[in-house]
Protein backbone atom coordinates (compact mmCIF):
# COMPACT_ATOMS: atom_id res chain seq x y z
CA UNK A 1 0.00 0.00 0.00
CA UNK A 2 0.64 3.54 -0.25
CA UNK A 3 3.47 4.85 2.34
CA UNK A 4 3.33 7.96 4.26
CA UNK A 5 5.79 9.45 1.89
CA UNK A 6 3.15 9.78 -1.01
CA UNK A 7 0.49 11.11 1.32
CA UNK A 8 3.70 13.97 1.77
CA UNK A 9 4.11 14.61 -1.25
CA UNK A 10 0.40 16.06 -1.40
CA UNK A 11 0.05 17.50 1.96
CA UNK A 12 3.69 18.82 2.81
CA UNK A 13 3.33 20.13 6.01
CA UNK A 14 2.25 16.78 7.32
CA UNK A 15 4.41 15.02 10.08
CA UNK A 16 4.46 11.53 10.22
CA UNK A 17 2.35 9.85 11.75
CA UNK A 18 -0.16 11.61 10.09
CA UNK A 19 -3.00 12.09 12.21
CA UNK A 20 -6.64 14.23 11.04
CA UNK A 21 -9.20 15.20 12.71
CA UNK A 22 -12.73 13.85 11.52
CA UNK A 23 -14.67 16.46 9.55
CA UNK A 24 -17.57 16.37 12.13
CA UNK A 25 -20.74 18.32 11.13
CA UNK A 26 -20.88 21.43 13.22
CA UNK A 27 -17.89 20.28 15.35
CA UNK A 28 -15.38 20.85 13.10
CA UNK A 29 -14.66 24.18 12.69
CA UNK A 30 -12.31 26.43 11.20
CA UNK A 31 -10.99 26.92 14.31
CA UNK A 32 -9.95 23.23 14.63
CA UNK A 33 -8.92 22.82 11.31
CA UNK A 34 -6.59 25.43 11.88
CA UNK A 35 -4.81 24.23 14.93
CA UNK A 36 -4.69 20.82 14.02
CA UNK A 37 -3.01 22.15 10.37
CA UNK A 38 -0.52 23.92 11.85
CA UNK A 39 0.07 20.58 14.58
CA UNK A 40 1.87 19.05 10.82
CA UNK A 41 -1.84 16.90 10.69
CA UNK A 42 -4.61 17.57 8.47
CA UNK A 43 -7.29 19.77 9.75
CA UNK A 44 -10.96 19.36 8.65
CA UNK A 45 -13.65 21.52 8.28
CA UNK A 46 -16.93 19.69 8.29
CA UNK A 47 -20.17 19.25 6.46
CA UNK A 48 -22.48 22.05 6.04
CA UNK A 49 -25.42 23.08 4.10
CA UNK A 50 -25.48 26.63 4.57
CA UNK A 51 -22.95 27.90 1.76
CA UNK A 52 -22.62 31.49 2.77
CA UNK A 53 -21.37 30.07 6.47
CA UNK A 54 -19.60 27.74 4.86
CA UNK A 55 -17.51 30.01 2.47
CA UNK A 56 -17.02 32.01 5.79
CA UNK A 57 -15.34 29.36 7.45
CA UNK A 58 -13.39 28.84 5.03
CA UNK A 59 -12.40 32.37 4.28
CA UNK A 60 -11.40 32.22 8.06
CA UNK A 61 -9.49 29.25 7.84
CA UNK A 62 -7.49 31.01 4.70
CA UNK A 63 -6.32 33.77 5.93
CA UNK A 64 -5.33 32.08 9.86
CA UNK A 65 -3.16 29.79 7.41
CA UNK A 66 -2.10 31.70 4.97
CA UNK A 67 1.79 31.72 6.32
CA UNK A 68 1.49 28.18 5.89
CA UNK A 69 0.10 28.27 2.07
CA UNK A 70 2.86 30.65 1.03
CA UNK A 71 5.45 27.58 1.72
CA UNK A 72 3.48 25.57 -0.48
CA UNK A 73 4.13 24.35 -4.43
CA UNK A 74 0.65 25.63 -5.23
CA UNK A 75 0.13 28.52 -2.84
CA UNK A 76 -3.17 28.94 -3.46
CA UNK A 77 -3.74 25.36 -2.30
CA UNK A 78 -5.87 25.56 1.22
CA UNK A 79 -4.02 23.53 3.43
CA UNK A 80 -6.95 20.87 5.21
CA UNK A 81 -10.10 18.96 4.28
CA UNK A 82 -13.01 19.46 3.35
CA UNK A 83 -15.82 16.85 4.08
CA UNK A 84 -19.05 16.24 2.31
CA UNK A 85 -22.09 14.53 2.81
CA UNK A 86 -22.47 13.65 -0.82
CA UNK A 87 -26.00 12.13 -1.19
CA UNK A 88 -28.68 14.78 -1.17
CA UNK A 89 -25.99 17.85 -1.95
CA UNK A 90 -26.07 20.31 -4.69
CA UNK A 91 -23.16 19.60 -6.95
CA UNK A 92 -22.98 22.92 -8.54
CA UNK A 93 -23.14 24.71 -5.49
CA UNK A 94 -20.30 22.65 -4.23
CA UNK A 95 -18.05 22.60 -7.00
CA UNK A 96 -17.97 26.42 -6.94
CA UNK A 97 -16.32 26.24 -3.35
CA UNK A 98 -13.75 23.82 -4.29
CA UNK A 99 -12.99 25.76 -7.31
CA UNK A 100 -12.45 29.22 -4.96
CA UNK A 101 -10.86 27.48 -1.78
CA UNK A 102 -9.07 24.79 -3.37
CA UNK A 103 -8.75 22.02 -0.43
CA UNK A 104 -5.65 19.98 -0.08
CA UNK A 105 -8.32 17.38 0.62
CA UNK A 106 -11.98 16.79 -0.25
CA UNK A 107 -13.47 13.75 2.21
CA UNK A 108 -16.58 12.37 0.14
CA UNK A 109 -18.91 10.07 2.21
CA UNK A 110 -22.29 8.62 2.25
CA UNK A 111 -22.89 8.12 -1.20
CA UNK A 112 -22.68 5.19 -3.80
CA UNK A 113 -20.00 4.67 -6.64
CA UNK A 114 -22.06 5.97 -9.09
CA UNK A 115 -22.30 9.51 -7.24
CA UNK A 116 -18.67 9.13 -5.34
CA UNK A 117 -17.57 8.36 -9.48
CA UNK A 118 -19.36 11.84 -10.68
CA UNK A 119 -18.05 13.98 -7.43
CA UNK A 120 -14.55 12.98 -8.06
CA UNK A 121 -14.36 13.55 -11.59
CA UNK A 122 -16.11 17.14 -10.92
CA UNK A 123 -13.98 18.36 -8.46
CA UNK A 124 -10.74 17.08 -10.57
CA UNK A 125 -12.10 19.27 -12.97
CA UNK A 126 -12.34 22.57 -11.00
CA UNK A 127 -9.65 21.88 -8.65
CA UNK A 128 -7.02 19.68 -10.62
CA UNK A 129 -4.63 19.57 -7.07
CA UNK A 130 -7.32 18.35 -4.49
CA UNK A 131 -6.78 15.17 -3.08
CA UNK A 132 -9.87 12.62 -3.57
CA UNK A 133 -10.39 10.53 -0.07
CA UNK A 134 -13.34 8.58 -0.23
CA UNK A 135 -15.05 7.44 3.43
CA UNK A 136 -16.05 3.95 3.20
CA UNK A 137 -17.10 0.91 5.53
CA UNK A 138 -16.79 -2.34 3.89
CA UNK A 139 -13.84 -4.27 2.02
CA UNK A 140 -16.39 -4.33 -1.59
CA UNK A 141 -17.33 -0.68 -0.89
CA UNK A 142 -13.31 -0.06 -1.21
CA UNK A 143 -12.92 -2.15 -3.97
CA UNK A 144 -15.71 -0.35 -6.11
CA UNK A 145 -14.96 2.65 -5.94
CA UNK A 146 -11.02 2.19 -5.91
CA UNK A 147 -11.77 0.72 -9.24
CA UNK A 148 -14.57 3.19 -10.54
CA UNK A 149 -12.57 6.59 -9.00
CA UNK A 150 -8.96 6.01 -8.41
CA UNK A 151 -9.11 8.01 -5.22
CA UNK A 152 -5.86 8.98 -3.56
CA UNK A 153 -7.20 7.72 0.01
CA UNK A 154 -10.12 5.08 1.25
CA UNK A 155 -11.07 6.36 4.55
CA UNK A 156 -12.08 2.83 6.01
CA UNK A 157 -13.99 3.38 9.28
CA UNK A 158 -14.56 0.98 11.20
CA UNK A 159 -17.42 0.34 13.23
CA UNK A 160 -16.31 1.30 16.51
CA UNK A 161 -16.65 5.26 15.26
CA UNK A 162 -19.19 8.00 16.48
CA UNK A 163 -21.74 9.34 14.28
CA UNK A 164 -22.70 7.46 11.05
CA UNK A 165 -21.44 5.07 9.17
CA UNK A 166 -21.87 1.41 7.50
CA UNK A 167 -24.60 -0.24 9.43
CA UNK A 168 -23.03 -3.80 8.87
CA UNK A 169 -19.25 -3.16 9.33
CA UNK A 170 -16.58 -4.60 10.77
CA UNK A 171 -13.74 -3.00 13.01
CA UNK A 172 -10.24 -1.31 12.19
CA UNK A 173 -8.60 -4.94 12.90
CA UNK A 174 -10.48 -6.87 10.07
CA UNK A 175 -11.33 -4.34 7.81
CA UNK A 176 -7.85 -2.89 7.21
CA UNK A 177 -6.40 -6.23 6.80
CA UNK A 178 -8.61 -7.71 4.29
CA UNK A 179 -9.12 -4.33 2.09
CA UNK A 180 -5.11 -4.75 1.99
CA UNK A 181 -5.43 -7.78 0.79
CA UNK A 182 -8.11 -7.38 -1.85
CA UNK A 183 -6.55 -4.36 -3.41
CA UNK A 184 -3.38 -6.17 -3.45
CA UNK A 185 -4.49 -9.08 -5.82
CA UNK A 186 -5.87 -6.15 -7.87
CA UNK A 187 -2.77 -4.45 -8.19
CA UNK A 188 -4.07 -1.08 -6.69
CA UNK A 189 -2.01 0.99 -5.15
CA UNK A 190 -3.69 3.80 -2.72
CA UNK A 191 -3.24 4.90 0.57
CA UNK A 192 -5.75 3.22 3.23
CA UNK A 193 -6.72 5.76 6.48
CA UNK A 194 -7.92 4.15 9.52
CA UNK A 195 -10.88 5.89 11.49
CA UNK A 196 -13.12 4.29 14.40
CA UNK A 197 -12.07 3.73 17.67
CA UNK A 198 -8.79 5.39 17.70
CA UNK A 199 -7.84 7.58 20.57
CA UNK A 200 -4.37 7.19 21.31
CA UNK A 201 -0.31 6.29 20.28
CA UNK A 202 -1.21 2.53 20.73
CA UNK A 203 -4.56 2.56 18.56
CA UNK A 204 -2.64 4.82 15.64
CA UNK A 205 0.37 2.26 15.73
CA UNK A 206 -1.49 -0.55 15.81
CA UNK A 207 -3.85 0.57 12.53
CA UNK A 208 -0.06 1.79 11.18
CA UNK A 209 0.68 -2.21 11.16
CA UNK A 210 -2.23 -3.28 9.93
CA UNK A 211 -1.81 -1.18 6.74
CA UNK A 212 -3.11 2.22 7.49
CA UNK A 213 -0.93 5.40 6.06
CA UNK A 214 -2.55 7.61 8.73
CA UNK A 215 -5.28 8.10 10.84
CA UNK A 216 -8.59 9.81 11.33
CA UNK A 217 -10.16 10.76 15.06
CA UNK A 218 -13.38 11.96 15.80
CA UNK A 219 -14.54 11.21 19.38
CA UNK A 220 -10.57 12.14 20.30
CA UNK A 221 -11.36 15.54 18.93
CA UNK A 222 -14.44 16.28 21.10
CA UNK A 223 -12.05 17.03 23.72
CA UNK A 224 -9.93 19.47 21.87
CA UNK A 225 -10.91 23.04 22.92
CA UNK A 226 -10.96 24.23 19.32
CA UNK A 227 -14.00 22.18 18.64
CA UNK A 228 -17.22 23.48 18.51
CA UNK A 229 -19.25 21.29 21.29
CA UNK A 230 -21.65 22.53 23.94
CA UNK A 231 -20.13 22.17 27.26
CA UNK A 232 -23.24 19.97 28.59
CA UNK A 233 -22.07 17.77 25.54
CA UNK A 234 -18.77 17.70 26.17
CA UNK A 235 -19.43 17.06 30.32
CA UNK A 236 -22.11 13.73 29.09
CA UNK A 237 -18.50 12.51 26.88
CA UNK A 238 -16.20 13.02 30.08
CA UNK A 239 -18.37 11.11 31.99
CA UNK A 240 -19.03 7.84 29.63
CA UNK A 241 -17.10 5.02 30.05
CA UNK A 242 -16.66 1.37 28.61
CA UNK A 243 -17.39 2.27 25.22
CA UNK A 244 -19.08 -0.86 24.47
CA UNK A 245 -21.83 -0.05 26.58
CA UNK A 246 -21.97 3.10 26.97
CA UNK A 247 -22.81 3.68 23.21
CA UNK A 248 -24.58 1.71 21.01
CA UNK A 249 -25.42 2.06 16.77
CA UNK A 250 -28.76 2.53 16.02
CA UNK A 251 -30.97 3.91 13.11
CA UNK A 252 -33.35 4.94 15.85
CA UNK A 253 -30.72 8.09 16.89
CA UNK A 254 -31.94 10.28 13.58
CA UNK A 255 -35.54 8.24 13.46
CA UNK A 256 -36.36 9.84 16.60
CA UNK A 257 -36.85 13.37 15.10
CA UNK A 258 -38.77 12.57 12.54
CA UNK A 259 -38.44 10.56 8.91
CA UNK A 260 -35.46 8.99 8.57
CA UNK A 261 -33.34 10.59 5.37
CA UNK A 262 -30.22 8.67 5.77
CA UNK A 263 -30.09 5.64 3.25
CA UNK A 264 -30.69 2.14 4.70
CA UNK A 265 -26.62 1.43 4.34
CA UNK A 266 -26.21 3.54 7.30
CA UNK A 267 -26.60 3.79 10.98
CA UNK A 268 -25.10 5.81 13.97
CA UNK A 269 -23.28 5.59 17.13
CA UNK A 270 -24.30 7.88 19.91
CA UNK A 271 -24.08 7.62 23.89
CA UNK A 272 -26.84 5.07 24.63
CA UNK A 273 -30.20 6.77 26.02
CA UNK A 274 -33.38 6.05 27.21
CA UNK A 275 -35.37 6.32 24.04
CA UNK A 276 -32.63 3.77 22.48
CA UNK A 277 -33.47 1.49 25.18
CA UNK A 278 -37.28 1.80 24.88
CA UNK A 279 -36.72 1.41 21.10
CA UNK A 280 -34.57 -1.82 21.68
CA UNK A 281 -37.34 -3.24 24.07
CA UNK A 282 -39.65 -2.89 21.01
CA UNK A 283 -41.85 0.44 21.71
CA UNK A 284 -42.94 1.42 18.32
CA UNK A 285 -41.30 5.17 17.28
CA UNK A 286 -44.15 6.71 17.13
CA UNK A 287 -44.75 6.36 21.07
CA UNK A 288 -41.05 7.19 21.63
CA UNK A 289 -41.34 10.39 19.67
CA UNK A 290 -44.49 11.30 21.64
CA UNK A 291 -42.61 10.44 24.75
CA UNK A 292 -39.68 12.44 24.41
CA UNK A 293 -41.56 15.32 23.17
CA UNK A 294 -44.01 15.09 26.58
CA UNK A 295 -40.89 14.81 28.81
CA UNK A 296 -38.90 17.57 27.13
CA UNK A 297 -41.85 19.80 27.35
CA UNK A 298 -42.26 18.94 31.47
CA UNK A 299 -45.34 17.43 31.27
CA UNK A 300 -45.39 13.88 32.14
CA UNK A 301 -42.48 15.71 35.23
CA UNK A 302 -39.56 13.18 34.39
CA UNK A 303 -36.50 14.12 34.45
CA UNK A 304 -34.16 13.72 31.68
CA UNK A 305 -30.33 13.70 31.26
CA UNK A 306 -28.31 15.22 28.11
CA UNK A 307 -27.99 12.15 26.70
CA UNK A 308 -31.66 11.36 26.64
CA UNK A 309 -32.81 14.69 25.31
CA UNK A 310 -31.02 13.81 22.11
CA UNK A 311 -28.63 12.14 19.83
CA UNK A 312 -24.70 12.29 21.40
CA UNK A 313 -22.55 10.97 18.40
CA UNK A 314 -19.36 9.23 19.89
CA UNK A 315 -17.31 5.91 19.79
CA UNK A 316 -16.13 3.23 21.45
CA UNK A 317 -13.03 4.98 22.70
CA UNK A 318 -15.43 7.80 24.69
CA UNK A 319 -14.55 6.23 27.78
CA UNK A 320 -10.43 7.10 27.02
CA UNK A 321 -11.33 10.82 27.80
CA UNK A 322 -12.50 12.63 29.94
CA UNK A 323 -10.38 15.94 30.16
CA UNK A 324 -10.34 19.56 27.87
CA UNK A 325 -7.08 19.96 26.00
CA UNK A 326 -5.25 22.03 22.81
CA UNK A 327 -5.81 20.29 19.52
CA UNK A 328 -2.19 20.71 18.95
CA UNK A 329 -1.18 19.07 22.38
CA UNK A 330 -3.23 16.22 21.37
CA UNK A 331 -1.89 15.55 17.76
CA UNK A 332 1.43 16.22 19.21
CA UNK A 333 0.81 13.68 22.32
CA UNK A 334 -0.11 10.95 19.94
CA UNK A 335 2.33 11.22 17.50
CA UNK A 336 5.37 10.94 20.17
CA UNK A 337 3.27 7.94 21.99
CA UNK A 338 2.79 6.10 18.62
CA UNK A 339 6.54 6.28 18.01
CA UNK A 340 7.12 4.75 21.13
CA UNK A 341 5.13 2.16 20.87
CA UNK A 342 6.38 1.56 17.38
CA UNK A 343 9.82 1.45 19.45
CA UNK A 344 8.52 -1.02 22.12
CA UNK A 345 7.25 -3.34 19.57
CA UNK A 346 10.35 -3.45 17.35
CA UNK A 347 12.49 -4.07 20.47
CA UNK A 348 10.51 -7.25 21.52
CA UNK A 349 11.34 -9.09 18.35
Amino acid sequence: MTTFATLKTRLPWIQTPLIANAPMSGVATSELATAVTRAGGLGQIGYLDDMHALSQELDSTRKELQNIMDTLPDPEQLPIGLGVIVFGSPVDAWMRLFAKYKPAVAWLSFAGTSEMKTWTESIRKVSPKTGIWVQLGSVQAAVDVALACHPDALVLQGSDAGGHGHQDGASIVSLIPETVDALRKLEIDISLIAAGGIMDGRATAAALTLGASGVVMGTRFLGAAESHVPQIYRDAIFSASDGGQSTARSRVFDEIWGPNFWPTTYDGRCLRNKFYEMYTRGKDIKSIRAWLSDTMNGSDGERLDVQDMGSLWAGTGVGMMNTLGNAADIVDSIREDTKRHLKHAASLY
